[in-house]
């Protein structure tokens, strides 16, 4: 839909226009079914108004400046927690991180095009076409990322399960886009259900894996997040805040799998 800047003068705003304030632009969402103002900041820093239909312009810019220091304190929160995820370029000697170190690329001209990547020595060995294709090169990344995060993950999941009291889900190790982990119960409560782990997490130290696969596994008792979810967690770890937060500053940093051009391809 085409976006306009809003005068003052006109009476009411129209969805998908824009309304400035005092310098501050914002997205304008019109609804029918709505009853009042709300704002709310999006992921990429940007703020919307949400209003009911036939609102004067007038009154939507009372609204925002009645909520201005809510609007800065937000945006500001979401800048400092914005991801930082950095590309990768596949070149020899780029670094990758597991399990909190660093490892570096090697790439083999002598290697099978659809060879499955592995940690050889130290380094994590893509062929030369797996690197020259960044489609097949990430996924061929993401593909040890999981193989290699799952199998970790096995071994500390029976401490942690046993820790609860709850029975193991089935485990897996996927692209779960921006989410750390996912636990979803089986059709009927038969069974213990499936725990789905992102497989960028296996980047970070061990104790904040340690940390989501907790978190998920409380999951297994207790659906969603009320006080005795977190009162579960805490007896499990009871450092959980500030695994959490470590979670959060670390984790923006991560690689969530942008491939960046090669130094010299780029204009080819």
């Amino acid at each position: 839909m085409a976006t306009s800047i809003v005068d003052r003068s006109t009476r009411t705003l129209a969805h998908g226009s824009r309304l400035v304030v005092d310098g501050l632009a914002l997205g304008v969402r019109v609804s029918a079914r709505r009853k009042r103002f709300a704002l709310t900041v999006e992921t990429d820093g940007g703020l919307t108004l949400h209003l009911p239909e036939g609102r004067p312009v007038a009154e939507a810019e009372d609204f925002v400046r009645a909520n201005w220091s809510w609007l800065k304190g937000k945006r500001a929160l979401r800048e400092r927690t914005r991801p930082l995820s950095p590309a990768k370029c596949l070149v020899e000697g780029e670094v990758v991180r597991y399990l909190g170190r660093s490892y570096r690329l090697a790439i083999d001209p002598g290697r099978p095009a659809h060879a499955r990547v592995r940690l050889i020595a130290g380094r994590l060995t893509l062929s030369e076409e797996q690197a020259q294709d960044a489609e097949r090169g990430r996924a061929a990344l993401v593909d040890w990322y999981c193989r290699a995060g799952r199998a970790w993950a096995v071994g500390r999941f029976q401490p942690w399960a046993a820790r609860m009291a709850v029975a193991e889900p089935e485990l897996e190790v996927c692209d779960l886009g921006g989410r750390w982990g996912r636990y979803r119960p089986a059709e009927g409560r038969r069974g213990p259900g499936r725990m789905s782990l992102g497989w960028p997490l296996f980047q970070l130290p061990m104790h904040l894996v340690d940390y989501v696969t907790a978190h998920e596994l409380a999951h297994v008792r207790v659906p969603g997040h009320r006080a005795d979810f977190w009162r579960l967690l805490g007896q499990a770890l009871p450092e959980y805040e500030e695994r959490r937060a470590e979670l959060d500053e670390l984790g923006r940093r991560m690689w969530m799998g942008e491939i960046a051009p090669a130094p010299g391809d780029a204009g080819r």
